[in-house]
């Protein structure tokens, strides 16, 4: 067996995929696929501000893609918001402060919805947990889950509008986050009655550390594929890539 360490890559099918925006963006991404079984629920992540280094392979959702495909038969697609470069390519068109980004919201979970795409859950960080919130509440999804959310963005109408959906939503306010502590956390989010808020005791806003990496996947998957967590720490050596 070997244990399951930051850059640990297990099996999936992994696609490079092109989503296309209501406005005429191409954006670029990846979908990945647990090999040889059915996904049984799906992660469509929103990455950080990409303006502070924020792009499809945030260390979180990148891990997600490495692990969550292979462990809990779960579907990873990241993707580019508009303006956004990283190693997979750039997407067209420009940073827009989270409003023009409605329309690469929509494309993601359109996306998914025409590949047939199971149990389809919004997964915001930081930036993308405004995306999520601005524009997620009305689209074909069951769910969301927001990681180190900042409230910079998103406004009261945002959290009253999901509240009115009665979709699950969970928060991860890590203890030392940089915007928005547990605390405040609570009381900015009291409109949102659903919400399930979790602190999480000596993270900071990046998650930095493979055990919050951990608990965050941990958390994920016991909201998406209930049964399936927690994930396991090692694997069988032959089948790390």
């Amino acid at each position: 067996m070997t244990e399951i360490r930051s850059m640990t890559v297990l099996p999936a099918i992994r696609e490079d995929i092109v989503l296309t925006t209501e406005d005429g963006l191409e954006l670029v991404g990846e979908l990945a696929l647990p090999e040889g079984r059915p996904p049984v629920a799906t992660l469509i992540t929103l990455h950080p501000l990409p303006t502070h280094g924020g792009f499809m392979d945030s260390h979180v959702y990148r891990k997600a893609a490495w692990r969550l495909p292979h462990l809990a038969d779960v579907a990873v697609l990241r993707f580019n918001t508009r303006g956004t470069s990283s190693p997979r390519g750039t997407s067209e068109g420009t940073f827009d402060e989270g409003v023009g980004e409605s329309a690469d919201v929509r494309a993601a979970v359109d996306f998914a919805v025409t590949r047939g795409l199971p149990h389809r859950w919004l997964v915001g960080w930081s930036f993308g947990t405004e995306l999520t919130l601005m524009h997620g509440a009305d689209l074909d999804v069951e769910g969301a889950i927001l990681l180190s959310p900042p409230l910079h963005r998103a406004k009261d109408a945002d959290l009253e509008r999901w509240a009115a959906t009665d979709k699950p939503v969970t928060a991860l306010v890590p203890e030392h986050d940089d915007f928005l502590k547990p605390e405040e956390a609570r009381e900015r989010f009291a409109l949102l009655t659903q919400l399930e808020l979790l602190p999480i005791e000596g993270a900071k806003h990046l998650w930095v550390g493979e055990q919050y990496v951990r608990i965050v996947l941990d958390t994920i998957v016991e909201r998406v594929a209930p049964g399936r967590a927690p994930l396991p720490a090692e694997v069988p050596t032959d089948v790390v890539q």
